[in-house]
């Protein structure tokens, strides 16, 4: 399965805050906030929506398409992805421009305040799929990630004119959208990835019921944090899954992008909507353990294991079969 993956390519600079965001904002000041968080930590990692789902896929055995914009210092990340089987080969590199930067603080309590700079990011509304397409013999699915919106917008336009499957995951970038945006954005999705808050936005800018979303895309996808994810299909009864429990959870960054690439990989290999979902529950799980968006490792025999204890053996060795080898 060919699948292109459209969106953020970033560095995240990750810090830790040893408090509560809450316990310093002032309920009747918020119109006038000034404040600032003392870290004690900071870690620079690799990140980026597009290349974190990226590199999930490529854990998984797969090889998916990176499609976006980075700037002329990428040359180790692009190493990196490379290595971990990812294709960069239609990246477009700018002349002038740095590769994005995402900035974030984690409170205690996990609540993160977090800024971007799209640098590069903004040359991605000039990408065309078309060329992408023909080099590779056609693609079977092409992800529509948090990304330049000009872009975001470009790239659904083009797949349903080309007759793309494609998936819309605008995530963060709803802050960006209007309502007329986000409608043209999700129209004709093969698939809607959103998280319980998101889904919520969503239907107050668009001004669309839940039924009118369900009528406009196909199968709906909504994670709700330790919750687990909840997944709407036309024709199928209302499928819920459950987390596989962490065992520890130093940095959510990145959650959700683990949970595609699970859910993605879990499509290519033919599962079906429930087992792929615990497919991405796992991925999602291995992020949170780990600080850093891709420093997670797959172990098979371990992936086996916690998949049997969270869902049963029955799922666990119908998963197994296309797990990557050690």
């Amino acid at each position: 399965m060919d699948i292109a993956l459209t969106g953020s390519i970033a560095t995240d600079h990750l810090m830790r805050f040893p408090g509560r965001f809450a316990e310093q904002l002032l309920a009747d000041q918020l119109e006038k906030v000034s404040l600032s968080f003392l870290v004690d930590e900071l870690v620079v990692r690799r990140g980026g929506v597009a290349a974190n789902i990226a590199i999930g896929l490529g854990r998984l055995g797969l090889r998916p398409i990176l499609v976006g914009a980075v700037g002329s210092d990428f040359g180790d990340y692009r190493a990196w992805l490379d290595s971990h089987g990812v294709d960069t080969s239609v990246l477009r590199v700018s002349s002038s421009a740095h590769t994005a930067r995402f900035v974030c603080t984690t409170d205690l309590d996990l609540n993160q305040i977090a800024s971007f700079y799209p640098g590069a990011m903004d040359e991605s509304a000039d990408i065309e799929l078309a060329p992408i397409a023909e080099r590779f013999g056609g693609l079977d699915l092409v992800v529509v990630s948090p990304n330049n919106p000009v872009a975001m917008l470009r790239h659904a336009q083009e797949a349903r004119e080309r007759g793309y499957a494609f998936a819309a995951d605008p995530s963060q970038q709803l802050a960006l959208l209007d309502g007329p945006q986000i409608r043209e954005l999700i129209t004709g999705a093969a698939y809607l990835f959103c998280n319980e808050y998101e889904k919520a936005l969503l239907a107050s800018k668009t001004g669309w019921s839940d039924e009118d979303i369900r009528g406009v895309v196909g199968v709906w996808v909504t994670t709700h944090g330790k919750d687990g994810v909840v997944i709407e299909a036309p024709g199928q009864d209302l499928i819920r899954v459950s987390v596989v429990p962490a065992r520890d959870t130093p940095d959510p960054t990145g959650v959700g992008d683990g949970f595609r690439a699970g859910f993605l990989a879990g499509l290519s290999w033919g599962l079906p909507l429930e087992r792929s979902a615990q497919v991405g529950a796992l991925i999602a799980t291995l992020v949170l353990e780990t600080v850093g968006p891709q420093e997670y490792e797959v172990d098979p025999a371990e992936a086996v294991k916690r998949l049997a204890e969270a869902y049963g053996e029955s799922a666990a060795a119908e998963i197994a079969e296309h797990l990557p080898t050690a």
